[in-house]
């Protein structure tokens, strides 16, 4: 599934076609992804003019001069396709500009969404409303974490992949950022030192602006909208290296929980 890193990197590719120009186009091209599509996406968007573009958490925002925002959600294989030379089965929505330039949202498995919500009510619109900080925001450091996690007995990882917690971490970077802060996976969340929550905090941050600028991480399906592959994979500490060497010299174990892979070092995360 495309992390935040991947749908920031995406946004930012919209950006370059979308930023301050027209819809002079708006077509779905099915009736639904993972839920239907909007009743009235065509005519509340076509003839708008672009003037946002975001993200939270997981989410891509593309916000307009009516006072509407589009949020779309990739799911597990979706991806933006800029200027298309042909449109094929699994492109769901089409978009136009009125420079000529044409983008289409395709998603094999469905599994993502489109929405259209007024601007002024994104703080309220349910799905946001639980979300916790974002973890590359002014309102993520060590004091916001350890107020999050105190008194939890649950492990680390699964309180940092819980998006009440922080919003938008995946699994891929959630491993990264726990071997680069030398914290065990299975470590009680409540129980760890402030002073250990400071590096923590520092390595979510690092780990996620390395993936940013490296495009993200291709697996599977994920790609850039201009169709280029994102390569921080070739960066990984510790995911998806099971038997290979950590950067402090141990050898990166793999086990699973509630059926994710986890990528550690028992060497250097304690």
């Amino acid at each position: 599934m495309p992390e935040l890193p991947e749908v920031e990197t995406t946004v930012r590719g919209l950006a370059s076609v979308l930023d301050g120009r027209r819809l002079t186009r708006v077509e779905p091209r099915r009736a639904d992804l993972r839920r239907a599509f909007p009743d009235d996406l065509r005519q509340r968007l076509t003839g708008a003019r672009v003037t946002r573009l975001g993200r939270r958490a997981k989410y891509g925002l593309i916000g307009t001069d009516r006072g509407d925002t589009m949020i779309f959600h990739l799911g597990m294989s979706g991806r933006w396709r800029i200027d298309p030379e042909s449109l094929g089965p699994h492109d769901h929505l089409l978009l136009e500009t009125d420079e000529g330039r044409a983008l289409s949202l395709a998603d094999p498995r469905r599994f993502g969404s489109v929405d259209l919500v007024e601007t002024p009510r994104l703080d309220v619109w349910p799905p946001f409303l639980a979300l916790g900080p974002e973890p590359l925001g002014p309102d993520f450091d060590a004091d916001v974490l350890a107020s999050a996690l105190a008194g939890r007995v649950a492990p680390i990882k699964t309180m940092l992949l819980d998006q009440r917690i922080v919003a938008g971490l995946g699994n891929i970077y959630v491993c990264e950022a726990l071997n680069m802060a030398g914290i065990a996976p299975t470590r009680a969340a409540g129980r760890i030192s402030r002073a250990r929550l400071v590096l923590l905090v520092a390595a979510i941050r690092e780990v996620l602006a390395s993936a940013i600028e490296a495009g993200g991480s291709t697996l599977r399906d994920y790609a850039r909208p201009d169709g280029e592959l994102g390569y921080f994979s070739k960066q990984f500490r510790v995911y998806g290296r099971a038997g290979e060497t950590c950067p402090c010299g141990g050898t990166v174990r793999r086990r699973v929980d509630s059926g994710r892979s986890t990528f550690h070092c028992v060497a250097c995360q304690r």
